[in-house]
């Protein structure tokens, strides 16, 4: 047997928490696979028989990773929301069980959009803390900071998320029902029923490739601009995208946009728009249901 195999079946157990928290730190599906790979190779040239719990070890190595590719990022110049986080688009009513991993915690868009505007030290105490239980003091050794002062970091990214206010309705039926009365009423160009459906201060990010990202606002703009959509909406259907109902439209047989909804008290508080056709050829499941990303 080969001496890797072991090491090799060891990694593989821990891949799907390794690519959750990497898609949550890069909001990339490519970035955050290259992560992933990144952290195998350190892995395969390290030492660990004296590591008594490899999964703690290896996620705090692809937290270092992660946070190497945002600093990077930062040193290229690019700046926050220059393009929205990749969709996780599954077909069918039930998240695809490869993305399960990805997606626990209901990580939607509109929480990715927050995580991009955040400090990368930020992000990674909010992360890796928040969202996967890692102690503060293993955090510090990361960002070169004492506990006290990394969890300061995780607070100050909290609170940006809670005053981003994206949590959407628990009920995934009561957004389904929005999201498809949206859909019949943009295939109508009901004006009148798409301003019901939207919050007063609904915000929309559409992403067409070019930066910047655009942003449109308030409830008369975005059933407005909706109206555009009537025609293409009649091929549209819904599909789920980062575990809620979002919808995707086709023609000829090819993705042209994806739509992620936030919905709160039974009204749309924010869609996040991706037109880009490039990263949607490879962001489009396959005939199975699997990203073809």
């Amino acid at each position: 047997m080969d001496g890797r195999e072991p090491l090799t079946a060891d990694f593989e157990a821990h891949r799907g928490r390794l690519r959750a928290v990497a898609y949550r730190m890069l909001g990339s599906l490519t970035e955050a696979d290259d992560a992933v790979q990144e952290t195998w190779l350190r892995l395969d040239r390290s030492d660990t028989r004296d590591v008594a719990n490899l999964g703690g070890w290896l996620t705090t190595v692809v937290g270092r990773v992660c946070l190497d590719m945002l600093r990077a990022r930062t040193s290229r110049g690019e700046v926050p929301l220059s393009r929205l986080p990749d969709p996780v688009i599954s077909r069918g009513e039930h998240v695809d069980p490869e993305h399960e991993a990805l997606l626990a915690d209901s990580v939607g868009l509109a929480l990715l959009v927050v995580l991009d505007t955040l400090e990368p030290a930020e992000r990674l105490a909010f992360v890796l803390h928040d969202a996967f239980g890692v102690p503060f003091r293993e955090i510090a050794a990361l960002v070169s900071r004492t506990p006290a002062a990394t969890r300061q970091l995780a607070s100050r990214a909290r609170r940006r998320v809670r005053q981003a206010d994206v949590e959407p309705d628990a009920d995934p039926s009561t957004q389904r029902l929005v999201v498809e009365a949206f859909l019949a009423a943009a295939r109508r160009g009901d004006f009148d029923a798409l301003v019901a459906l939207l919050d007063p201060g609904v915000l929309v990010r559409a992403d067409t490739g070019r930066p910047p990202v655009r942003v449109i606002r308030g409830a008369s703009s975005v059933a407005g601009n909706a109206l555009t959509f009537s025609r293409a909406a009649v091929g549209a259907r819904l599909a789920l995208v980062n575990g809620s109902t979002g919808i995707i439209a086709r023609a000829d047989g090819r993705p042209f946009s994806v739509m992620g909804f936030t919905v709160r008290l039974g009204r749309i508080v924010q869609i996040d728009i991706l037109t880009d056709a490039a990263r949607l050829r490879r962001l489009d499941p396959a005939p199975d249901g699997t990203s073809r990303g």
